[in-house]
């Protein structure tokens, strides 16, 4: 069995009465990637969300079961959420550059976790050359963030992710914004994030599900219908549920 990274445990979400996550169970190994698909409003961002803490914005909401990081308790109160999202980092949809310089966006959770003043220059140099952004911008690194491209806005986010040396990266769609050009771009990164990092993705992109995952998670109305190996799932799902959805007959 591979080493588990990130768990979820009978974990249910409601928003105020309503139940949105129904008593998922699921075990993300160590260095692997792993998509969640499903049709919209089945539960796979806001499951992805849980991970980091990021309902705790949300006056409403109301976790229960547990989330493990390696022995670390994702939901234990003693842990601060600054430092559950230091070591789980999140990518969103949308690239959300801060509006400051490319060399600011980077240094900014550097500063806020105390690394020391000398060694952040090294830090970004390294993530920007991990998130395959350095030789385009290593000139020009006082320039505003948001007069990059949007494909190179979504990897300088990733960049800003992996910067703060996390343990699992979460991505939201992260391609959904992006042209074909850009998103095979990032799915190279996300490739070459692996051995690094355990990395678990939402995405509406039955093929670059399949291109890019070790392990894939069908949702649907909050629960979780089955999770195994890419090739399983895609070839040989267990649920008919599975099968009419990655055959494209749903609805």
């Amino acid at each position: 069995m591979d080493h588990v990274k990130l768990s979820a445990h009978n974990l249910n979400l409601f928003f105020g009465s309503k139940q949105i996550l129904k008593n998922i169970n699921i075990d993300f190994g160590e260095n692997q990637i792993t998509s969640l698909i499903g049709p919209s409003g089945c539960g796979k961002s806001t499951l992805l969300r849980c991970f980091n803490r990021m309902h705790d914005l949300s006056a409403d909401a109301r976790i229960e079961g547990t989330i493990q990081l390696n022995e670390l308790d994702v939901y234990d109160k003693k842990n601060p959420v600054t430092q559950i999202r230091k070591r789980i980092g999140m990518v969103f949809q949308k690239p959300n550059p801060l509006p400051k310089s490319i060399y600011e966006n980077l240094s900014y959770g550097l500063n806020i976790h105390q690394f020391p003043k000398d060694e952040i220059p090294g830090l970004i140099e390294s993530a920007l050359k991990e998130s395959y952004l350095w030789d385009e911008v290593k000139d020009e690194l006082k320039k505003p963030a948001v007069k990059l491209s949007g494909g190179q806005q979504q990897r300088l986010c990733i960049a800003r992710t992996v910067v703060l040396r996390p343990e699992v990266i979460l991505m939201d769609e992260p391609c959904s914004a992006l042209d074909p050009i850009s998103t095979r771009k990032i799915e190279e990164l996300i490739l070459s994030l692996r051995k690094d990092y355990t990395i678990v993705i939402v995405t509406h992109n039955m093929q670059q599900a399949q291109r890019i995952s070790d392990k894939v998670a069908f949702m649907y109305l909050g629960e979780l219908i089955e999770y195994d190996s890419t090739e399983n799932i895609f070839k040989n799902p267990r649920q008919e549920l599975t099968k009419n959805y990655v055959g494209g007959h749903f609805g």
